[in-house]
């Protein structure tokens, strides 16, 4: 074999390689963006801080997760409405977005047995009395 057949071959094999790439890299569907309105989100972060800083103000943690019996206890007091989100970073069809008022006592539950095992962020947006909070806890189920 001389140069000039050693050439083209090492030429073609490249140039299947890098066509395999961009086959695999464009049959790619389960890419998923954080979120959908993530500029808009981006300029709204300002009121996200007031909220943590508040929630931080309280003193307590609101968001407890207990491992063993697979549950996630809301400590918030009577008359706090809001959003409760079950964030998946790696596969955003997964989130789950739960909305409640309590009602009735301080402590709320939810069950989260039924998720995927894995890494999730649990993100809290509510309010009390006129005040706005958020909290977020990261767990492992």
């Amino acid at each position: 074999m001389d140069w000039g057949k050693g050439i083209f071959i090492t030429i073609v094999v490249f140039v299947i390689f890098m066509i395999s790439l961009v086959v695999v890299c464009v049959k790619q569907d389960d890419i998923h963006l954080v979120t959908q309105n993530y500029y808009e989100e981006e300029i709204k972060y300002q009121d996200q801080i007031d909220k943590m800083i508040n929630a931080s103000e309280i003193g307590y943690n609101v968001l407890v997760y207990d491992n063993q019996l697979k549950k996630v206890d809301l400590l918030l007091p009577k008359g706090a409405k809001g959003i409760l989100h079950l964030f998946r970073p790696s596969d955003a069809r997964l989130d789950q977005k739960i909305v409640f008022d309590i009602t009735e006592t301080n402590k709320s539950s939810v069950d989260v047995k039924d998720l995927k095992p894995g890494y999730w962020r649990i993100k809290l947006s509510w309010s009390e009395d006129g005040k706005e909070f958020y909290e977020e806890k990261k767990i492992n189920i």
